[in-house]
């Protein structure tokens, strides 16, 4: 009788683990049709907004007075010579077929031409938006190894002298115009003090690095050149130092607001109360949750940062995506204008795409619908 009543209770508990393992194996499959219709659902809606977003560019950059084609051929080009230049880049034509033209190369991988330079606009992308790509890179990681400390003692020593020093310099971040700054650091860490050099990416005295991947620090350590890495690093990091201004304050902003929003939470009260040791509780328990909303943060960050930091590009005459728009829009070069647009508008919703996806991989409440 007693065997009998071990065998059945070994059959249960299998019969149980089956169960448990068909659930979680059901639960997974959901998970992933899940992602997958999101996924779908976010790459039906990549076209309709790039398409909406080249109409819009490609009216404003129309509706602007001025004629690019008299700009780009000088005040002592001939009526003939305006007009062959005119007709080389199709600009005799109706808006509807430049539209369409445009695009229809666009398809095929043409970015077209500039009219001021007389490059490959396809070329000129690549090159600019690598630049702007590192310096998004280094802003980026500066800003964390600052804002996160920054958090982490605000929310530790709560309306005490460290919270205020961390919310003045939060709230300092953004509330001084970003190009004032950079010309202060101009003044003091340049001029004065002779630390960083004024404006650039690279000394125009010594060889250009090899480029491998467009980034210059990466390019620099590829090549094993140590010297040119660290004169590429002296010229990235005032430019850095200024863009990495908005992250500090949004990520110390959001992530000591989280963190004092969980520690009124009951598992923080309960791992307190069952004497878990008061770090572990910080780095685990708060870090690790509140983390969550900076990463949906970051995202917008990042994409904000690549589209180009005008103001920080211009003064400090880093050769970025941003800088090459703003020349093309003062020459009302049509192609560069909607070519950047574009190709920042590309890169804008991937990543957001991929700051959704990491989102929903690190949220067991989303990952769950």
């Amino acid at each position: 009788m007693a065997r009998r009543c071990r065998r059945q209770t070994a059959s249960r508990r299998r019969a149980g683990h089956l169960e448990l393992d068909v659930c979680r194996r059901v639960a997974d499959k959901v998970r992933t049709l899940g992602m997958l219709r999101f996924l779908l659902r976010r790459l039906l809606l990549i076209p309709p907004v790039l398409v909406g977003l080249s109409l819009i560019t490609f009216t404003v950059s129309r509706v602007v007075p001025g004629d690019p084609v008299k700009l780009a051929a000088g005040p002592q080009a001939r009526p003939e010579q305006i007009v062959k230049l005119t007709q080389e880049f199709g600009l005799d034509r109706p808006l509807p077929e430049q539209y369409l033209r445009y695009m229809a190369g666009l398809i095929q991988g043409d970015w077209g031409y500039s009219i001021s330079n007389r490059r490959e606009v396809g070329k000129d992308l690549v090159t600019y938006f690598s630049a702007t790509l590192e310096l998004t890179i280094v802003s980026t990681l500066i800003g964390l190894a600052i804002g996160i400390p920054l958090a982490l003692v605000s929310a530790r020593w709560r309306d005490r002298w460290p919270d205020h020093t961390s919310r003045f310099i939060s709230i300092g971040a953004v509330s001084v115009p970003v190009f004032w700054i950079a010309i202060m650091l101009q003044i003091t860490l340049a001029q004065n003090l002779k630390l960083l050099p004024v404006s650039g990416r690279f000394n125009p005295r010594m060889e250009y690095p090899q480029v491998y991947t467009g980034l210059l620090l990466l390019d620099t350590l590829l090549a094993g050149d140590l010297a040119a890495f660290a004169t590429a690093l002296r010229y990235i990091i005032m430019p850095a130092l200024c863009q990495s201004l908005l992250v500090i304050a949004l990520v110390t902003r959001t992530l000591r607001g989280d963190m004092l929003d969980l520690m009124r939470k009951d598992f923080v009260m309960v791992a307190r109360a069952n004497g878990i040791h008061e770090r572990l509780i910080w780095m685990r328990y708060l870090m690790k949750n509140a983390l969550i909303a900076t990463v949906s943060m970051l995202g917008f960050l990042i994409g904000y940062q690549l589209g180009g930091a005008v103001l920080i590009e211009h003064v400090l005459d880093w050769p970025g995506i941003g800088q090459y728009a703003l020349k093309a829009a003062l020459l009302l070069d049509f192609q560069p204008i909607m070519g950047a647009t574009l190709f920042v508008g590309c890169v804008v919703v991937v990543v957001n795409l991929i700051t959704d996806i990491v989102y929903r991989l690190i949220d067991p409440r989303i990952r769950a619908t």
